[in-house]
């Protein structure tokens, strides 16, 4: 038996959970999460000039949140940790993360490993929580693809059972599909990629504050919106609904690339389902290639934010058993 830690890096919240996997039988469990507020992306965005302030900051809050969690579970072999951002598959090192702007070639695992004397494995947020949802068996299937809708849009792909995360580590960075180039759509949103019109833009949280202040000129939460959406109030079902088609028609262009059947939608957002799925549904099979249609399993997530806690976890352990 195995305890780990798993945890999950959010914009505004920091996610972690103590796992237990059982190599015998191969089974995961969650014993025990814990939240913690952690402004992170406000602490980028803060300081614009001086990221090493910013991410010793970041270091020193997750170091601490681990600890708290080790006073209660001493025995703790490993820790993995979801990370908004590019991760190099070769050095570990988070190459950008567009919604922790400044931070480049910073390396999570070796800087953190030292503060907490553990190892530690940092992987893409998307695909943690893609590889939790493979882990708990959500889909029969060996190829899954999984996308994370919170601060941004995640994606996480599982092919023939093995996370994929591309040769320098941006595969299935699906946020950043452009649904409104700016060519030809002037309003066109600037994204911290460094492009415009990219999909989470519109269909993440953020996307959807956006477009309802523009819609009202009022300064709301992708959680209150849903809230004024089921009230009935139009601008708040427009801005669901262009979260949906936006979603979709990346989706589309996604699935003529990859071909797998089951695609999981989770993250935050995905709460807010009832409000974008007729406008996903529309938009996605008006999109997908005719082979396509109705070939298509679209399925929310039911882990809610334990998918990334598991799969950060999971991913540390797969890696403590390669290097055996």
């Amino acid at each position: 038996m195995s305890l780990l830690i798993g945890v999950d890096v959010g914009g505004t919240n920091l996610r972690l959970g103590v796992v237990e996997y059982r190599v015998q039988n191969d089974t995961v469990r969650l014993l025990e999460e814990m939240r913690f507020h952690a402004d992170f992306s406000g602490l980028c965005k803060s300081h614009p000039h001086a990221p090493e302030q910013a991410w010793q900051a970041i270091l020193t809050t997750i170091a601490a949140a681990i600890e708290s969690v080790r006073n209660k579970y001493p025995d703790i072999s490993s820790i993995g940790i979801g990370f908004p951002g590019f991760i190099d598959p070769n050095t570990q090192k988070i190459s950008q993360s567009p919604n922790l702007p400044g931070l480049s070639y910073v390396d999570l695992s070796a800087d953190l490993s030292q503060l907490v004397a553990l190892p530690v494995i940092t992987e893409n947020d998307a695909l943690a929580a893609a590889y939790g949802e493979f882990a708990a068996n959500v889909t029969k299937s060996r190829n899954m693809l999984y996308l994370g809708l919170g601060t941004g849009v995640g994606g996480g792909l599982i092919l023939n059972g093995q996370p994929f995360q591309g040769q320098h580590g941006v595969a299935m960075e699906v946020g950043h599909i452009i649904v409104r180039p700016q060519s030809l759509h002037a309003d066109a949103r600037p994204c911290g990629c460094g492009n415009y019109g990219c999909m989470e833009q519109y269909a993440s949280a953020s996307g959807v504050a956006i477009s309802y202040a523009k819609l009202t000129g009022k300064q709301y939460t992708a959680h209150e919106i849903a809230i004024h959406a089921k009230a009935g109030d139009s601008a708040a079902i427009e801005a669901y609904c262009l979260a949906g088609s936006s979603l979709a028609q990346a989706l589309a262009h996604i699935l003529k690339v990859i071909d797998v059947t089951d695609v999981v939608i989770g993250g935050g957002m995905s709460a807010g389902w009832v409000h974008m799925a007729k406008a996903f549904q529309v938009q996605l099979e008006q999109d997908l290639i005719p082979t396509l249609r109705g070939k298509v399993n679209v399925s929310i997530s039911t882990m809610g934010d334990q998918a990334g806690i598991i799969g950060a976890a999971m991913l540390a352990q797969r890696k403590a058993f390669k290097s055996m």
